[in-house]
């Protein structure tokens, strides 16, 4: 989708299917991982039930039994991903729960299978408290002779230490911005997770939450919609009236607002999370992920607006 205004081949925000294309010559489909991982939310360290908002698979409703090696679980999705829509190069994508929490010695042999044929890339999802130099050593090494590309991502959410607090993430703004230094002192790269529409929240959190990525040299960002699943802490403070989600309006002049204020490099991964209709109370106020991303993008076009269109450097002041 294209702006008036301004130069005919601008898009409204940095997507992420078009980068890939641009990057590695054709499309690129992400293969989900299952790893047998906890998270320190949840195996006693910091807590036992994890984040309010998290269900018993994590995220991974769509994952394949982590019974299965690397190699299994890569084969059968490249076959089924490539058989329905014809692709030949994937990211190795490791999604469920906190995956640098794993041991090391696991870690190194599970991450080392995924360097397979036809993988470009290697993704790594995790929490900003499981970043440790040891395991970006590592990664570091085995980018450097596979020459390939390799992707963390943290799950930071919000910026509001009171809504980290609440949603029981059991770190803060800190962590990630410790972990998000070490990530760049290896030279690997770093995608941000990001709840625009937290009820808790509010517009000023979410452009200081665009701000503060753009400012820590994040290279991608994952935006996300707050779903609500069944058998969490979140469905019961939901159903005690504890929280009410905002509109479907609200959320989309939230994701908007975040666009305007981050970095226009930055890659958007996507805008809206989603979860399996018979594992929700509330989901994307009953609307498809793909008609409220087309709402966004009509939104944006009307206001005449695009990625990075209200950033600003903080070396603007001086000049540079």
């Amino acid at each position: 989708m294209k702006l008036t205004g301004r130069k005919e081949t601008a898009l409204l925000y940095n997507k992420f299917s078009q980068f890939l294309k641009n990057k590695y010559g054709s499309k690129v489909y992400k293969l989900p991982l299952n790893l047998p991982v906890t998270c320190p939310n949840r195996d006693g360290r910091l807590g036992m039930e994890g984040c309010i908002f998290c269900g018993e698979e994590g995220a991974g409703f769509e994952n394949l039994s982590c019974t299965l090696s690397v190699a299994q679980q890569l084969s059968r999705n490249a076959k089924y991903i490539g058989k329905n829509y014809g692709s030949e190069k994937f990211i190795a994508y490791f999604q469920n729960y906190s995956n640098t929490y794993l041991p090391y010695d696991l870690f190194v042999k599970n991450i080392a299978e995924a360097c397979g044929d036809g993988i470009v890339a290697i993704y790594i999802s995790t929490r900003p408290d499981c970043i440790a130099d040891r395991y970006m050593e590592f990664l570091a090494r085995l980018k450097k002779q596979k020459g390939i590309d390799i992707v963390i991502e943290l799950g930071l959410q919000t910026v509001n230490y009171h809504t980290l607090k609440l949603l029981k993430r059991g770190h803060t703004l800190a962590e990630f911005i410790e972990a998000a230094a070490c990530i760049r002192k290896h030279g690997l790269e770093l995608c941000a997770h990001y709840i625009t529409d937290l009820p808790m929240d509010n517009l000023d959190d979410v452009i200081e939450g665009a701000k503060i990525i753009s400012a820590l040299g994040v290279s991608q960002v994952k935006c996300h919609s707050l779903y609500i699943l069944k058998g969490t802490e979140l469905e019961r403070m939901y159903e005690r009236r504890e929280v009410e989600p905002v509109s479907a309006e609200e959320f989309i002049n939230r994701t908007i607002a975040f666009l305007e204020y981050l970095k226009p490099d930055i890659v958007v991964q996507r805008l809206i999370g989603r979860a399996p209709a018979e594992r929700t109370v509330f989901c994307n106020w009953n609307t498809s992920w793909w008609k409220l991303q087309e709402m966004i993008e009509a939104r944006m076009t009307e206001r005449n607006t695009w990625q990075g269109r209200l950033y600003k450097s903080g070396k603007a002041m001086l000049g540079e």
